[in-house]
């Protein structure tokens, strides 16, 4: 479903300098999307470009934010999680400083607190960047 805009920082575990997602546009079950505004002074900027290092953040990123999300909205605190496992990450090209990008995760498989994910990048309608993902939540105590 569309999302109200809303804080970002309240769905994420990150904190500035290291935030690569601007918003939480729609999530559902299996799909979340997010956009971000590439800015020069993005710690993952380089040579005037959102790095592939930033690429797969953002889509990591957009991960969280859905949990984040999901959290909020049941009324639990945010969980921290880290990057398992990348597999077949293709860069086809580097977004330059004053472009938006629309990341999508989709959710392949979710076992306890392991998730199977794959993630597009788009900028301009053309695919920047795209990879399956394992995320694991740390556990809640």
């Amino acid at each position: 479903m569309e999302l109200a805009p809303q804080n970002i920082f309240e769905l994420l575990p990150q904190a500035p300098p290291f935030v690569m997602v601007g918003q939480l546009t729609y999530s559902d079950e299996t799909t979340t999307r997010s956009t971000f505004t590439i800015r020069a002074d993005n710690s993952m900027v380089f040579n005037g470009t959102f790095s592939e290092g930033g690429l797969l953040e953002n889509i990591a990123q957009t991960a969280a934010a859905r949990v984040g999300h999901i959290a909020k909205t049941e009324n639990k605190p945010i969980a921290g999680g880290y990057i398992g496992a990348v597999k077949d990450f293709e860069v086809f090209f580097l977004p330059a400083i004053g472009n938006d990008i629309m990341t999508e995760i989709k959710i392949e498989n979710q076992i306890f607190n392991v998730s199977v994910i794959t993630g597009q990048v788009w900028c301009n309608n053309e695919l920047a960047a795209r990879c399956e993902m394992k995320v694991f939540l740390n556990a809640e105590d």
